[in-house]
C-alpha cells in the first residue's frame, strides 16, 4: 500500500475510485489491462487519502443532487478499508449532502456500512451492487481467491433487502469451460430470487481479456487448470470479446428467469435505474402539500 495526495476524485459521471489496483485477486480482472495505465504493481494498493477532502469540496459545490457511485474500477471493500475506512468517510460525506450512493462490492464487509447506507436510504436512494461467478465455492475459491465466499454475499444480498436497501446482481464473467453453464447459473438465478434482488446485470456469457490482463489470466490459468490456456488461444486467439459457445441459451435463460420473476434485466435498463436519483423528502412534502387541497 502507498497513499497519495489525489487532485480530484469525482469524475464527470459521478463516480468515485479511491483505491487503485485490488487485493482480492481475481483471476480474470480488467482492471490489470494496460489501458488503465497503473504503473505501480497491482496488488500496491494506490490509496487516494485525501479523497473524503475532496469529495466534500465536490459536493458542496455540486448544483444539483444525484447518485455518487463506487466500485467501478477498484472494489472498495477490499480488506484494506478494515483500517483506513475511507469508503466509510466518503459515505458519510454523502449522506451529510443528501446525495444518493451505490456501492459496487464483493465483499460481505460492506454490512459494516449498512447504517450509513440506510440513512442515505431514507432521504434519497442507496444501491447495493454485488457481483456474483459461481455457485460452487471451491471453484469461487480458484478465481476469485481472497473475496468473501459467495455464500457469504448472498446473505450479505439478504441483509440489504431485509433493510429495504435495494440490490442489483452483476452475473460476470462467465469463464468459457469453467463457469459458463446452465446448472451454475440456475442456481446463481435462484440466489438473486431468493435473496429480492431489484435488478441483474449480465453483458453476456463470456469475459473480456486485454492486454496485461490477458497474461496474468493465462498465468492463472496454467497453475490451475491445466491445458485450458491452449484451448482458449485456440478457440479466441488473442480476441477482446471471449464469448462462451452456450451465451445465446443462457442469456436467454436468465431473461426468462427475470421475467417470471420480476426482475428488472437489461443493462441499459438497470444503469438507467442506478443513475436516478430520489429525494425522498421532497416526495414526503409533496405528498403532505396536496393534503392542503383536500
Amino acid at each position: 500500500m502507498h497513499k497519495v495526495k489525489a487532485k480530484g476524485i469525482l469524475s464527470q459521471t459521478n463516480g468515485i475510485n479511491i483505491y487503485r489496483g485490488c487485493q482480492h485477486g481475481c483471476i480474470y480482472c480488467d482492471a490489470r489491462s494496460d489501458c488503465y495505465q497503473i504503473k505501480h504493481k497491482f496488488e500496491d494498493i494506490e490509496v487516494k487519502e485525501n479523497a473524503p477532502e475532496l469529495l466534500e469540496k465536490a459536493l458542496a459545490s455540486k448544483r444539483k443532487l444525484c447518485m455518487v457511485g463506487t466500485g467501478a474500477m477498484s472494489d472498495p471493500y477490499m480488506p484494506l478499508e478494515k483500517e483506513l475506512r475511507l469508503t466509510r468517510k466518503c459515505l458519510e460525506i454523502i449522506e451529510r449532502h443528501s446525495f444518493g450512493a451505490t456501492v459496487h462490492t464483493k465483499s460481505s464487509s460492506v454490512m459494516r456500512d449498512i447504517d450509513i447506507l440506510q440513512r442515505i436510504n431514507q432521504k434519497s436512494k442507496a444501491v447495493l451492487q454485488m457481483t456474483l461467478t459461481t455457485a460452487d465455492e471451491k471453484l469461487c475459491k480458484v478465481i476469485e481467491p481472497n473475496v468473501s465466499t459467495t455464500a457469504k454475499r448472498v446473505h450479505t444480498l439478504k441483509e440489504f433487502h431485509n433493510a429495504k436497501i435495494p440490490t442489483v446482481v452483476w452475473l460476470s464473467p462467465f469463464l468459457p469451460f469453467i463457469n459458463d453453464t446452465k446448472e451454475n447459473i440456475d442456481a446463481l438465478l435462484d440466489y438473486c430470487i431468493k435473496s429480492g434482488v431489484k435488478g441483474i446485470i449480465c453483458f453476456g456469457i463470456g469475459v473480456t481479456l486485454r492486454n496485461g490482463d490477458r497474461e496474468y489470466f493465462y498465468s492463472q490459468l496454467d497453475r490451475h487448470f491445466p491445458g485450458m490456456k491452449e484451448r482458449y488461444i485456440k478457440t479466441y486467439n488473442n480476441a477482446y470479446d471471449v464469448a462462451s459457445p452456450n451465451g445465446n441459451p443462457l442469456m436467454q435463460r436468465i431473461a426468462n428467469v427475470c421475467g417470471k420473476e420480476g426482475i428488472m434485466f437489461g443493462t441499459d435498463r438497470v444503469f438507467s435505474y442506478l443513475h436516478e436519483y430520489e429525494n425522498k423528502y421532497e416526495k414526503q412534502n409533496l405528498q403532505l402539500s396536496l393534503f392542503d387541497y383536500l
